[in-house]
Formats: C-alpha cells, sequence, structure tokens
C-alpha cells in the first residue's frame, strides 16, 4: 500500500478477522463411527465438507451432531450424505436418522 492509501484507512472502521473468518478448528465433539449411530435419532448442528486426509482426491464430510444429548462428531467419504447436506445444509440445525441402504448411507 501506498502512504496515501495507509493515510486514508486512519479513522475508517475496518472489519475484523473474526467476524468473517471461518473457524478453521475442529469441531468440538466426541468421535463417533457412522456404523454407531445408524437407525438412532439426531440432530445435526454443522458440518464440513473438505478434502479426504485418508483417500487423497476425495472429500470427506464431517458432521457435528447431538446424541442423548451429548455433542458428537462423525467424519464420512458418503458421496450421498455429502449431497443431500450440500441440498438442505441451509436447514441445519434440523433431526434426523441415517438409514444404511444396501450400500449407502442416507439421512431420513
Amino acid at each position: 500500500m501506498t502512504i496515501d492509501e495507509i493515510e486514508k484507512l486512519k479513522g475508517q472502521s475496518l472489519p475484523k478477522f473474526a467476524n468473517f473468518a471461518k473457524d478453521q478448528l475442529p469441531m468440538p465433539g466426541v468421535k463417533k463411527r457412522l456404523d454407531d449411530i445408524v437407525n438412532r435419532e439426531i440432530t445435526i448442528l454443522d458440518y464440513k465438507i473438505r478434502r479426504s486426509t485418508q483417500k487423497d482426491g476425495t472429500d470427506c464430510l464431517q458432521l457435528q451432531f447431538l446424541l442423548d444429548d451429548i455433542v458428537c462428531i462423525v467424519f464420512t467419504g458418503s458421496k450421498v450424505l455429502m449431497r443431500q447436506i450440500k441440498d438442505f445444509g441451509d436447514k441445519v440445525p434440523f433431526v434426523c436418522t441415517i438409514s444404511h441402504v444396501e450400500r449407502y448411507f442416507t439421512f431420513s
């Protein structure tokens, strides 16, 4: 920046990093396996989709949810769950059950 540009900043209200940056810390919660929560009613609280650290070239869905009043998290590579959460993520939080139907998992 030039000195003139810096001078123009003085007295301006600038946004704070904490107000626009997404939290990069892991979601808090007790880690669960997807098989442990199948067919149990849960409340989805939050989610993230990121590149998988387990399988190169794939994505991973991290779900934060309530199960029996305990905050938990689960990680999955389920493409069906990722598609559903992308389509309906604006409805979070919501109550659901994760079902295992043949070879895939789905919200119901």
